[in-house]
């Protein structure tokens, strides 16, 4: 598999077709709950510092959200996402963007909407992990 690579003109990743970029924009304007509020911690680099993205479509998936610095995507799991055919479409998505060298930390809503704290925590955990390598 061919690994993607960033198109920093775009700030994009090269292989998203183009319906990609509305869709995204879609969902930015119509984020759910767990999303806005996970947003809230992230935007203007308040985390550690770093830039994270949201709805930032790579290759042909959009991640919610996402840090080109340690090419780190974090997921945000509704109820669908405990469906038998999306847990296999989830896992096909996760393996083809860790075969592209990207991270991903994946948390159910309920886990953000509850104890964002310890969502916080987990993602730190990971960067500190990542800045290791």
């Amino acid at each position: 598999m061919k690994k993607l690579k960033p198109n920093h003109d775009e700030g994009m990743w090269k292989g998203a077709p183009s319906d990609l970029f509305s869709k995204a924009q879609f969902l930015r304007r119509n984020e759910t709950i767990a999303e806005k509020l996970l947003w809230e911690k992230l935007r203007n680099n308040q985390l550690e510092g770093l830039k994270f993205r949201r709805q930032h479509p790579v290759n042909i998936y959009i991640a919610d959200f996402y840090c080109h610095k340690f090419k780190l995507i974090i997921e945000l799991d509704g109820d669908y996402h405990n469906q038998e055919e999306q847990k296999q479409k989830d896992e096909v998505r996760t393996e083809v963007l860790r075969l592209n060298d990207l991270k991903i930390i994946r948390f159910k809503n309920e886990e953000v909407e509850q104890d964002i704290n310890q969502v916080l925590t987990t993602i730190k955990n990971k960067i500190e992990q990542l800045k290791e390598k």
